[in-house]
């Protein structure tokens, strides 16, 4: 094994990137994600890392160099935040329509206008659709090992990756991390072999204008029409479980660290109140939970480790005995309620059984803190609306001020 080292989050994920041999890196820099291309710049320049590292004039140029490069078989690399995310969305459904297994760590941050440096996930959560398979770390040492894990099973279903944490609160705190040595995750991680082999001599045509039929190639064999792409992506994300889970189970038992299940699961075994949350709010809701316990309140926690693919049956089992679910969020659909709270209804709407009373609250936008205390505020309230048989009609937003 490596050593345990004290480091960020940003950090974190450029060593997992180095370990993880990149071969290619897309660098533009943008708070509070810099740190990411700054260190990896380091490695190269010192001969630690052999790669090419393209320095780019924008997002939107640091997601073409990576389609680029991973389409001729290079394991490839980049960062972002924000409205720099935002600027690549063009390319993030590209790369998903070319199955392009392309890993990229978010450093969660608000999105102007007006303009903030700090965090809330909804970068990340309005790119939910564009095909790619999205992580939540809830510390750093999970921006560690999702991200290498992100290749292991990106390679494999071809599908890219987005590792999600949180921008300062963990991408600029240092906190333990244990490490691994290259010859662990060479063995772990093999080589990217692309199953398109660049080659003139037999030349294919990747990503051609296609129509609503299909129609047969030179060789008279059908193609699939843009409908049977989007097809066949969908019908990979619904199978990705088992690929996701074999890869877990393969780095369990290299580390002793365990993603099997894509939740993260506190006190909840017993709870009749469950926080669902994601990334680092997942500790904060830790905190929260032993408080009110030690109240007399059987309070747990569920973190969504894995937010696409959606764990709909895992997630809608492990909130089967609650009574009431706090669905806190860093986010918010517009015009309706956190998506989170959507997919957690949808989820629970075909199991027969419990209905427990659901209340969605949005904190923290813009770098807004939580603390534990809030996160129990927010429990008591509910649970006296939940006595009364309210029914939350409409999100309810904490700590915004006027």
């Amino acid at each position: 094994m490596g050593q345990t080292l004290i480091m960020t989050g940003t950090q974190a994920a450029a060593l997992a990137a180095r370990l993880s041999r990149v071969q290619v890196i897309a660098a533009y820099p943008i708070t509070p994600q810099s740190k990411i291309p700054e260190v990896l710049s380091e490695y190269v320049e010192s001969g630690q890392l052999k790669a090419e590292l393209v320095r780019v004039e924008s997002e939107h140029s640091a997601m073409t160099v990576c389609i680029s490069a991973s389409m001729v078989g290079a394991r490839v690399f980049t960062a972002t935040a924000a409205n720099g995310l935002a600027y690549m969305h063009e390319q993030l459904h590209w790369a998903a329509g070319a199955r392009l297994p392309i890993v990229m760590p978010v450093t969660n941050r608000g999105l102007g206008a007006p303009w903030t440096i700090l965090n809330d996930m909804q970068d990340t959560i309005a790119q939910r659709d564009t095909g790619w398979m999205q992580f939540y770390c809830m510390n750093n040492q999970e921006v560690l090992d999702q991200t290498i894990l992100g290749y292991k099973i990106a390679e494999q279903l071809l599908i890219p990756v987005m590792i999600c944490f949180d921008g300062f609160r963990l991408s600029h705190t240092v906190m333990p991390v244990e490490t691994l040595t290259e010859k662990e995750v060479d063995g772990f991680l093999p080589p990217y072999k692309t199953p398109y082999k660049i080659d003139p001599q037999n030349p294919v045509n990747m990503n051609p204008v296609v129509l609503t039929d299909p129609i047969p190639d030179p060789h008279g064999e059908l193609c699939p029409s843009y409908m049977g792409f989007r097809h066949r992506l969908q019908e990979t994300f619904e199978n990705a479980w088992p690929t996701i889970q074999a890869a877990t189970r393969e780095f369990t038992q290299l580390t002793g660290r365990s993603y099997e299940d894509c939740l993260y699961r506190y006190q909840a075994d017993d709870a009749e109140m469950l926080f669902v949350t994601m990334g680092s709010l997942s500790s904060e809701a830790t905190e929260a939970v032993d408080a009110l316990r030690a109240g007399g309140t059987r309070a747990g926690v569920i973190g969504l480790r894995v937010f696409r693919p959606f764990p709909a049956a895992t997630l809608a089992q492990a909130v089967s005995r609650a009574k009431i679910l706090l669905v806190v969020e860093k986010a918010i659909s517009y015009g309706y309620e956190g998506a989170l709270n959507t997919e957690l209804k949808a989820a629970l709407f075909h199991e027969n059984g419990n209905r427990p009373a659901i209340f969605n609250t949005i904190v923290g936008l813009g770098g807004k803190d939580v603390k534990p205390k809030d996160l129990e505020q927010i429990a008591r309230e509910s649970a006296q609306e939940a006595s009364k048989g309210t029914v939350q009609t409409h999100p309810r937003w904490f700590g915004y001020g006027i």
